[in-house]
């Protein structure tokens, strides 16, 4: 699995609507192009009405785009962050695509009790990279959504990940929780999370998936630093999920993969009632496309 057989399988849906709130930004209209020359969605566009009609207008002009795109004005940046997110509610749109405004101006109105997309799970980001050099693609969770999560919560996470991997074709992901060594160390936490993540899904609460840890970051993406540390299983150097033990870490990862790495990466919010696509304002097009279609394959 890799992004590129991501952008294939968003194709192979049904074209849906999306929902953005604040349309008015280059790199997401740039994303907005590619997803219409794509056939990927409809688009409905909140925000500033001048200001999304002229950035978008060579788009508005052709003919084969303008009917697949409609502006919605909205006098301030709260009121199309609500309106994208109502559009999704009613059903009028079926994802919600951030824009140029801030995550959590955006959340605020996701977690809305009203009308918002909450459900009965936690919400939390999931994030898709193709790293160069790797032969298939590697999901991190959860890298900037939830800052504290109980152990309960931690399961949710990894649920809603191994949803979104197996959507996209991983029958059965491999899920490694990280730490910073592989032995459990009653002064460290996250070993003894990951061991009780083990455990649990040994025992079955934990399902459609293979959890192993406490391992660290290189002997769960490395079979040869497994082997060398003599760590045997499933997962081991061969994780197809990365779960960190703290957003300051998945943080951390999920920048160091993008600006160190040059991976490309899709991201999303998952465990609402529909897909968000929740990239950086400073994310490329191209990630936000695959976001997208990422967000399409899981709506």
């Amino acid at each position: 699995m890799n992004l590129t057989e991501i952008m294939l399988q968003a194709k192979s849906h049904s074209r849906q609507t999306v929902a953005v709130a604040v349309a008015e930004d280059f790199e997401v209209k740039e994303a907005v192009s590619l997803a219409l020359d794509n056939d990927l969605a409809n688009f409905l566009l909140f925000g500033n009405e001048q200001a999304i009609y002229e950035l978008y207008e060579e788009l508005l002009r052709n003919d084969k785009f303008a009917e697949r795109l409609k502006i919605v004005h909205c006098h301030t940046v709260q009121e199309a962050a609500k309106s994208a997110v109502v559009a999704v509610r009613s059903g009028e749109a079926s994802i919600v695509m951030k824009g140029n405004l801030s995550s959590s101006v955006l959340l605020k109105e996701v977690l809305n009790k009203e009308y918002g997309l909450r459900s009965k799970s936690v919400l939390s980001h999931v994030a898709i990279f193709d790293v160069p050099g790797r032969d298939k693609a590697v999901i991190v969770t959860d890298a900037a959504m939830n800052i504290a999560h109980t152990l309960e919560q931690t399961v949710k996470i990894i649920e809603n990940s191994v949803d979104i991997a197996r959507r996209v074709g991983i029958e059965t992901p491999k899920v490694a929780v990280l730490a910073a060594v592989e032995v459990v160390n009653p002064a460290m936490q996250a070993t003894l999370d990951a061991a009780s993540l083990t455990v649990m899904n040994t025992r079955g609460q934990i399902k459609n998936c293979i959890v192993d840890g406490p391992l660290a970051l290189d002997n769960a993406i490395s079979i040869e630093a497994a082997e060398h540390k003599g760590l045997t299983g499933d997962v081991a150097g061969q994780a197809d999920i990365l779960l960190v033990p703290t957003i300051e870490t998945g943080n951390i990862l999920y920048k160091s993969l993008v600006f160190m790495a040059n991976s490309e990466v899709a991201a999303l919010i998952a465990g609402a009632k529909a897909p968000i696509v929740l990239t950086s304002r400073s994310d490329s097009a191209m990630t936000k496309l695959y976001s997208l279609a990422l967000a399409i394959c899981n709506s």
